[in-house]
């Protein structure tokens, strides 16, 4: 595709983006701001709920990771997880924050435990949300230095400019509610991008709809379940039990996820929309990972070396196949990444307002204006960590930030789960030693795993042990019983 194209078609999206912002952002306050005013249909709430884990990161690397080190489509192990993850939020955790009514889930952790613990588990999901947020446009402000802004002499720095500015555009005054909107123009756009891609590389390959089927069956790429060594990285109950705790800890008790199914009228909508994307999730993802087999055929057949991340972009805009499969990569491409760092942009501001900063005992007036104020600063400060990671210039870089994120989530869950199953007060100034210790012992127990347990190595249910060692640490803070 040419720049001019690319041009074209990102100017386009982002129009109707910008269109769907401003229409749905219309008479909102500050409730609309931070949960929608809690009038969304549930439906609409389960679109964005299927859409809303879906970065630009997973656009290409979900198709790309069946060809890599051997996981075929074992990523569907965490998947099933997933979906009894939605189960334990839609019946444990949003009774709890309707029945609250609060802003932010982090609120919560002060009624539970006290005001360090609030901000304790805000400033980990602020840790961890710019950061992760900020690798998923970098990655996408890259793709775009190359397709738009390199070919036209333009720097980097003006890149990452307007990116955040068209972010900052649509959700300024909508907040939450142009959010919901926008997640669900980005899932329509991914599963139809993905569909057609789909289509038109099994046309290329001379393939109707039952010989594509054969094709992914008995390619060697479709091995799904994996029960044979519990010392591999893709062994059943690894990624199923990860994939339960990790949609608990990244979507139940992250603020920018939640955000999406506060906005529900009640808890039983949000039990409904939570369930419902919850298990759309699965052929969904099942779908990018057939893509991803398709991809390897056709590579193998056109003699095309990239795999992995570079290979979903290396077909869809080399000119292997019609313009319109670039064209469609491409809205794909930009409305998950768009759509991803406008809900975090979102969640930041509403958790550094209500959390950090405090709302209790403020007009309305007084809320809104500083609420506008830190939402500028939050998208500054995301535009710095993306243009540091450009500086820094490595992906060493943006690998450290995604395995930074993933240990934050644990001492938030570790929390939530003691808060819930234990009754018992806890000395809350001693809280953020226990939540910085847990990641610590779990960095100490990966590194030495293999040489401690006979060869075996952890992957994502570290955050198990995480959280379980947050427990272990409040444990050893709960207060002592007054005696009469």
């Amino acid at each position: 595709m040419t720049p001019i194209a690319v041009i074209i078609t990102v100017a386009a999206y982002f129009a109707v983006m910008l269109a769907v912002g401003w229409i749905s952002s219309r008479g909102a306050d500050n409730a609309g701001f931070f949960n929608g005013g809690r009038k969304a249909p549930w439906w609409i709430v389960a679109i964005a709920v299927l859409g809303a884990p879906m970065s630009g990161v997973t656009y290409v690397s979900v198709p790309g990771m069946v060809g890599v080190g051997g996981t075929a489509m074992g990523y569907m192990q965490m998947v099933l997880g997933f979906f009894v993850g939605y189960l334990v939020i839609a019946f444990v955790l949003t009774p709890v924050f309707f029945k609250m009514n609060v802003a932010s889930i982090y609120q919560y952790l002060e009624d539970r435990f006290g005001a360090t613990s609030h901000k304790t588990g805000a400033w980990f999901f602020f840790i961890s949300k710019i950061l992760g947020a900020a690798v998923r446009l970098y990655l996408v402000c890259v793709t775009l230095q190359l397709m738009i802004f390199e070919p036209l002499g333009l720097p980097f720095l003006l890149n990452v400019l307007i990116s955040m500015a068209i972010v900052l555009l649509y959700t300024f005054r909508g907040g939450v509610k142009s959010v919901l909107w926008t997640d669900t123009l980005k899932t329509v756009c991914m599963l139809v991008s993905i569909v057609l891609a789909m289509v038109f590389i099994a046309k290329d390959l001379g393939l109707d709809l039952k010989g594509t089927v054969a094709a992914i069956k008995g390619s060697g790429y479709s091995k799904m379940f994996f029960f044979d060594d519990v010392n591999h990285k893709e062994y059943f109950w690894k990624q199923f039990l990860a994939g339960v705790f990790t949609v608990v800890a990244m979507t139940g008790l992250d603020q920018d996820m939640m955000q999406r199914t506060l906005a529900s009228r009640n808890a039983r909508d949000s039990r409904k929309n939570l369930i419902t994307g919850g298990l759309l999730q699965i052929p969904v993802i099942f779908l990018f990972l057939s893509l991803g087999v398709m991809l390897y055929l056709f590579a193998a057949q056109r003699g095309i070396a990239e795999t992995g991340d570079t290979l979903f972009p290396a077909v869809a805009t080399g000119g292997y196949l019609p313009t319109v499969v670039g064209v469609l990569f491409v809205i794909g491409l930009v409305s998950c990444a768009f759509a991803a760092g406008g809900s975090a942009l979102t969640a930041l501001t509403t958790s550094f307002t209500v959390d950090i900063v405090g709302t209790k005992g403020k007009s309305e007036e007084k809320v809104s204006s500083t609420r506008k104020r830190i939402h500028l600063v939050m998208a500054v400060l995301m535009a710095v960590v993306i243009f540091a990671f450009y500086l820094l210039n490595t992906t060493s870089v943006i690998d450290a930030v995604y395995k930074l994120a993933s240990y934050t989530y644990g001492p938030i869950l570790g929390m939530f789960v003691f808060g819930l199953l234990c009754k018992r007060e806890v000395k809350d100034k001693w809280v953020p030693l226990v939540a910085v210790a847990a990641p610590v012992l779990s960095y100490i127990l990966q590194s030495n795993s293999e040489r401690w347990f006979g060869g075996y190595k952890f992957s994502y249910e570290l955050l198990i042990f995480n959280a379980l060692f947050t427990v272990i640490g409040l444990c050893l803070l709960i207060k002592a019983k007054k005696t009469e």
